[in-house]
């Protein structure tokens, strides 16, 4: 599924398994935890797989279940 040239650099996306990344959706954030991305190897551009950008939607739309909520806090900058 990765290993193919950055659309950004020369370098290769290879495969992560990352603890935590976060997704913005139309409808709020959601946080996927130990999941495999594509992360290139010389610019660190993030690259999602169809099925996880399909699981994020379902969990947003409340097609699919999630684990629990966390609050994040929200500022404005003086």
């Amino acid at each position: 599924m990765y290993g193919y040239q950055c659309e950004y650099c020369v370098g290769i996306v290879r495969p992560k398994n990352v603890e935590r990344e976060a997704f913005k959706h139309k409808t709020g954030f959601i946080i996927l935890e130990d999941v495999v991305i594509g992360i290139c190897d010389a610019c660190g551009s993030r690259y999602y797989s169809a099925e996880i950008l399909h699981a994020v939607h379902d969990i947003a739309t409340g097609a699919k279940p999630y684990e629990r909520t966390e609050e994040i806090p929200v500022a404005h900058l003086a």
